[in-house]
C-alpha cells in the first residue's frame, strides 16, 4: 500500500504556526494510526515520515496553498498526465532545488486529444506513480535544503471542466484559451486541437495552484514556447522552468508514450534524434542556411526509412515522418536562414506506425505493438556571438 495519504486540511488547523498541519501514518505498524503534527519534517532520512497529500478537488489544495502563503513557503508545480518516468522525476528534483514545496498533478487532460488520437490506450499507473513520488520524497528529505513534495493534485474531469463537458472538437464547445499563429504551427498543424487543450488546462492548473515557478521539460519544445507565451501575455506572476530533456542512453527523449514501442519499434524509433543531432553538427559548422542545416537530417531519415522498408514484415519497423522543423525560438515560425545573434530550434517529429506479423516471444510493448506512436524531440540552437 502507498505510504502518500488522501488529505484535506482540517479547518481547525493554525495557518499562523510555523509549519503545516501533517497528517503521518505511524511506523511499523498495521493500522492506518494518524495524527496531527505541527512540527517541522525532520531532514535526517533516518526519521523521515512521508509528507505528500492527496488532493481531488480545488478548495482544500487552495486552503494548503494559503497555509504556504501565510508561512512565507514557496511552491514549484509539475503538471502531468502521469505515466511516470525519470523525466518528470528530474523536473521534480529541479523545482525541490528552487522551492519549499511540490505540487505534482496527474491529469490526463481530455482536450488536448484529438477525436481520433490515443486519449483511450493512454498510460495509467497510478499506483507505480505515487510510489515514485514516495521513493523521491524520501530522498528528498535526506538533502540539506530540499523541498518536499508536499502534495498531488489528481481532479476528475468534472472539477476540471465544471460548466460543460470537455470538447476536442472543431470549433468546440467550452472556455479555450488559444494562441494564434503560434498554437498552429508544427505540433498544431498535425494536431489542431492540442494546444488549445493545453494552454486552457495550464490556466486552470495555475489558477488553482497558484505556484511560483512552473516546472516543464524541454522535449516538448513547442509547449514550452506556449506556456511562456501565456504566462506573458495574461500576466501571471509565475516564473517558467525549462529542463534539459532526459534521454535514454541512445539518445532517445524519454516519454510517457515509449512503453508501447516494444524492442523493433525502440530500435528504429532513435532515427529522429540522430537526424537532429546531424542538423545540429552543421550548424556548429557554421552553416545558417536552412537547406545546408537541414539536408542531412532529411537525408539520414530517408536512408532508414528506405532500409526499413525494403527488410521483410517480420522484421521492420515502418514510420513515417511528419516533419523536420527549423524555427524562431520564440514565434516556432519556419526560418529559410538562422540569425547567429538568436540561435533557432530543430525539432521534429515522426510515427512510429503498428509492428507487422509479430513474432512469437517478441517484446512488443503495451499494446502489443498494435498502437501507433507518436516521437517528438527537439535540439536548441544556442546562439553564437
Amino acid at each position: 500500500m502507498s505510504s502518500i495519504r488522501h488529505f484535506r486540511v482540517p479547518k481547525a488547523c493554525s495557518y499562523a504556526t510555523a509549519s503545516f498541519c501533517r497528517i503521518h501514518q505511524a511506523p511499523n505498524t498495521g493500522n492506518a494510526l494518524r495524527f496531527l503534527s505541527t512540527t517541522p519534517a525532520l531532514r535526517d532520512a533516518k526519521h523521515f515520515a512521508p509528507e505528500t497529500k492527496i488532493f481531488r478537488d480545488v478548495e482544500p489544495l487552495r486552503e494548503f496553498r494559503r497555509a504556504a502563503l501565510l508561512n512565507k513557503r514557496t511552491v514549484g508545480l509539475v503538471p502531468t498526465m502521469g505515466a511516470l518516468h525519470e523525466g518528470h522525476l528530474s523536473l521534480v528534483r529541479h523545482a525541490a532545488a528552487e522551492n519549499t514545496d511540490v505540487i505534482v498533478t496527474i491529469y490526463v487532460n481530455p482536450t488536448q486529444f484529438g477525436l481520433n488520437e490515443d486519449l483511450a490506450s493512454y498510460p495509467k499507473t497510478w499506483e507505480t506513480d505515487l510510489r515514485m513520488l514516495h521513493t523521491l520524497d524520501r530522498e528528498l528529505a535526506s538533502v540539506e535544503g530540499a523541498g518536499r513534495v508536499t502534495a498531488v493534485f489528481a481532479p476528475s474531469t468534472k472539477t476540471m471542466y465544471p460548466t460543460l463537458p470537455p470538447d476536442s472538437s472543431i470549433p468546440g464547445v467550452g472556455s479555450f484559451i488559444e494562441m494564434r499563429p503560434l498554437g498552429q504551427l508544427l505540433e498544431g498543424a498535425s494536431r489542431p486541437v492540442f494546444f488549445r487543450g493545453v494552454a486552457t488546462v495550464c490556466m486552470k492548473l495555475f489558477n488553482i495552484c497558484q505556484p511560483e515557478r512552473v516546472y516543464f521539460g524541454q522535449k516538448d519544445v513547442q509547449q514550452t514556447v506556449v506556456i511562456k507565451r501565456l504566462v506573458k501575455d495574461f500576466h501571471l506572476p509565475i516564473g517558467v522552468k525549462i529542463v534539459p530533456t532526459s534521454r535514454e542512453p541512445d539518445g532517445l527523449a524519454l516519454s510517457s508514450r515509449n512503453v508501447y514501442l516494444g524492442a523493433r519499434r525502440r530500435t528504429v524509433g532513435i532515427v529522429l534524434s540522430q537526424a537532429l543531432r546531424k542538423a545540429e553538427a552543421q550548424y556548429k559548422a557554421g552553416k545558417r542556411t536552412r537547406g545546408d542545416i537541414l539536408w542531412p537530417a532529411s537525408d539520414h531519415a530517408d536512408q532508414t526509412k528506405m532500409a526499413q522498408d525494403t527488410l521483410e514484415p517480420h522484421k521492420r519497423a515502418r514510420f513515417e515522418v511528419d516533419y523536420i522543423s527549423l524555427a524562431d525560438p520564440e514565434t516556432m515560425e519556419e526560418l529559410d536562414e538562422v540569425d547567429p545573434a538568436r540561435g533557432a530550434i530543430l525539432s521534429g517529429a515522426v510515427k512510429m506506425l503498428p509492428v507487422e506479423e509479430p513474432n512469437e516471444s517478441e517484446d512488443l510493448g503495451v499494446g502489443g505493438g498494435q498502437i501507433p506512436v507518436r516521437l517528438i524531440d527537439n535540439i536548441v540552437l544556442d546562439p553564437v556571438s
